[in-house]
């Protein structure tokens, strides 16, 4: 039984990103379409990085075409070194949190929860930044999750 393919999430075709003068990108044509699983692999400064920005709606194409074709939903992108701030792991959730409009006493409860989940509740009150590099990863994932509207 053959099952027809889930309509694309999002479509490039030649789409290319510029840093000033730099090509970033050039004539990226990918489709992808729910439920795939998709890896990008390739040299430093090859534009992976880049791709993912410009999925995300973090950077402009400036030339080709990108369309979402997904219905509007919640995405993180989650960066090889993510962020740190100077506070504790838990001030790192909860300020994301509160900066979306949260009260401060609830985002650091849901803050509290995104850390169990991600198996950190022991270093809530531990400065974000002597984390490992491991731990900072999962950090910043609870930081997603916490925003998502789903936690």
């Amino acid at each position: 039984m053959t099952r027809s393919p889930s309509a694309p999430l999002f479509m490039l075709r030649n789409a290319g990103v510029r840093y000033g003068t730099v090509d970033a990108l050039k004539q990226a044509t990918l489709t992808i379409h729910a439920g795939e699983r998709v890896a990008l692999v390739g040299a430093n400064g090859s534009g992976k990085s880049t791709l993912l920005r410009l999925l995300h709606g973090l950077v402009p194409a400036a030339s080709g075409e990108f369309a979402s074709l997904a219905p509007a939903r919640m995405q993180a992108m989650l960066f090889q070194r993510p962020h740190m701030l100077r506070a504790s792991a838990l001030s790192n959730v909860a300020m994301a949190m509160w900066l979306r409009g949260a009260r401060w006493r609830d985002a650091r409860r849901w803050g509290m929860a995104a850390l169990n989940r991600v198996g950190l509740a022991e270093v809530a009150h531990r400065n974000a930044r002597t984390l490992s590099g491991g731990q900072q990863q999962r950090l910043a994932l609870a930081r997603a999750w916490a925003l998502s509207p789903a936690v």
